[in-house]
């Protein structure tokens, strides 16, 4: 019970953070959406790292570690801290600077003025939603999973009770909704200040207690004096397996590689970058997400490698679950081995992980709508700034109630939907790096690449049932020459998306030398 009151408590406090913003607000849709352009460095590289450090870095790391070992750092860890900070300079610093430049708000503003298409806008739309959904769903079920874990046995009022299905715990379900309540209410009336503000917060929150988390964890498995010590001790304790990256196939390796390439088309990311005071804003961020990675990663990989020793308790405590049951190893290794207070501390620091990527995405999916429907159709000058911003609120609690529903309907491991959010993302980065450098891009070849995309993840996610998945599902020869082996399947959607883009761009004719001008212009 102590536990779940540090949790009440710190979501209180979050609550009152985010909404101090309101206090700051100047009643237009340019300071709700972006904060006037106001976020200096600190402030940008905080958000940004907190937006996107969701469930997945933190739960879905630790549970697939358990599952499949050590290598599950080289996956992502290490690739990301590198590929993040590429993108930011290749791919955020340039649309940062068109954005000032022509007064874009969100990225379907910018692909539909780069490529004079309509229509383009209209088809990104909803798979832009759909994708920032299917990654909402990441932190909803990773919050409810968390708070259900470490709140076991509080409500134990004899052997049977409403809430004995959630081992007499606060159901999933009851809070992945007070989650989703306590985010939308400082995204509702603090917009991008009150995000940014809570992002930074949590981002500091969960980075001190995480390392707090990883200290303790590995004293209580050891039991030495000796920290160093400990750390040998837990990490012979695990699965032996564990330790080595021999179950993982080289090119299943290098496919994960792709995956964080997907930042680079994150709509929350891309209004992060918009709401920059200044292009040196971006030094920071580029610099220290790297080192902030590091910081976070290999603490939650080593922590799950460890979960699988049987002295850990963790593999008796899951013992019959079903795939839900990776999203808990982090929450029950806190409950085992760290006290009340702690553990409710250390509880709240992984719920800081979650929400501050939550919040970002609810605001951006209010500003494309209101940016690239309701005005773009309706007409800029018809709605006021105050009608503007009530509509983006107003969208933002249809869609987390949608996702709410979702995360009912479709329980899973944190990590796998991740997985395939991502893999979406990916396959649309092509277009936004031709956008950006490639003169002859075309809207033919941007919207062949888009619906290149959507019907190849489609395909894969139907013909993997939305779970891990390889393709091809075995290793395939073309002619006898060349052999295709096992890898994700963001590696086909990516190379699918980026060859329909070339050569239809290159079939079809050239941008007008207006467009070339605006865009490309010294």
């Amino acid at each position: 019970m102590i536990q779940l009151c540090v949790i009440i408590g710190y979501l209180v406090l979050l609550l009152m953070l985010g909404l101090s913003a309101n206090r700051f607000f100047r009643g237009t849709a340019t300071d709700y959406m972006l904060a006037s352009h106001s976020i200096g460095p600190v402030l940008l590289l905080m958000s940004l790292f907190g937006t996107t450090m969701t469930a997945f870095a933190l739960v879905g790391s630790t549970g697939q570690a358990y599952r499949a070992g050590i290598g599950v750092y080289g996956e992502l860890a290490s690739a990301s801290g590198i590929i993040h900070s590429l993108c930011f300079f290749v791919i955020g610093l340039p649309l940062w600077a068109l954005g000032r430049r022509h007064g874009y708000t969100t990225q379907i503003q910018f692909f539909r003025d780069r490529l004079q298409s309509d229509f383009l806008g209209l088809l990104l739309f909803p798979i832009l939603v759909l994708l920032v959904i299917s990654y909402l769903l990441v932190g909803i079920v990773g919050g409810g999973a968390v708070v259900e874990s470490i709140t076991a046995d509080a409500f134990k009022f004899g052997e049977s009770g409403w809430f004995a299905s959630s081992g007499y715990g606060v159901p999933s379900w009851i809070a992945s909704a007070v989650i989703c309540g306590v985010v939308l209410l400082y995204v509702f009336f603090g917009g991008m200040r009150g995000t940014a503000w809570a992002n930074a917060f949590q981002t500091a929150v969960f980075m001190v207690l995480g390392l707090v988390t990883f200290v303790t964890i590995a004293n209580a498995l050891g039991g030495s004096n000796d920290f160093l010590e400990n750390l040998k001790i837990a990490t012979q304790s695990a699965e032996p397996s564990h330790l080595s990256m021999e179950k993982m196939p080289q090119a299943v390796f290098f496919s994960f590689l792709f995956i964080p390439l997907s930042v680079a088309m994150f709509p929350h990311v891309f209004q992060h970058w918009l709401t920059a005071r200044s292009a040196g804003s971006f030094k920071l961020p580029i610099i220290m997400h790297p080192i902030f990675i590091l910081i976070v990663w290999a603490p939650c990989v080593l922590l799950g490698v460890w979960a699988s020793g049987e002295n850990s308790g963790v593999p008796a405590a899951l013992a019959g679950m079903g795939p839900e049951k990776f999203n808990k190893v982090l929450p029950t290794l806190v409950k085992l081995h760290a006290g009340d207070v702690l553990g409710g501390l250390l509880s709240a620091g992984i719920l800081a992980a979650i929400m501050s990527s939550l919040d970002s995405q609810f605001l951006c999916l209010g500003t494309v709508f209101t940016e690239d429907i309701v005005r773009h159709y309706g007409g800029r000058e018809r709605y006021s700034d105050t009608q503007v911003v009530r509509l983006a609120r107003y969208f933002v609690v249809g869609v987390v109630f949608v996702t709410y529903l979702l995360s009912l309907l479709l329980p899973g491991s944190v990590f796998d939907l991740g997985l395939w959010s991502f893999s979406g993302f990916t396959g649309l980065v092509p277009l936004v790096f031709a956008a950006i450098y490639w003169r002859r891009l075309t809207a033919a070849g941007a919207i062949a690449s888009v619906t290149t995309t959507v019907g190849c993840w489609t395909v894969l996610f139907l013909r993997a049932g939305g779970k891990p998945y390889t393709f091809p599902e075995q290793p395939l020869s073309i002619v006898g020459l060349v052999t295709i082996p096992k890898m994700l399947p963001v590696v086909t959607i990516f190379a699918a998306s980026a060859l329909v883009l070339v050569v239809v761009s290159l079939l079809t004719r050239r941008p007008g030398q207006e467009t070339v001008d605006k865009f490309f212009s010294s």
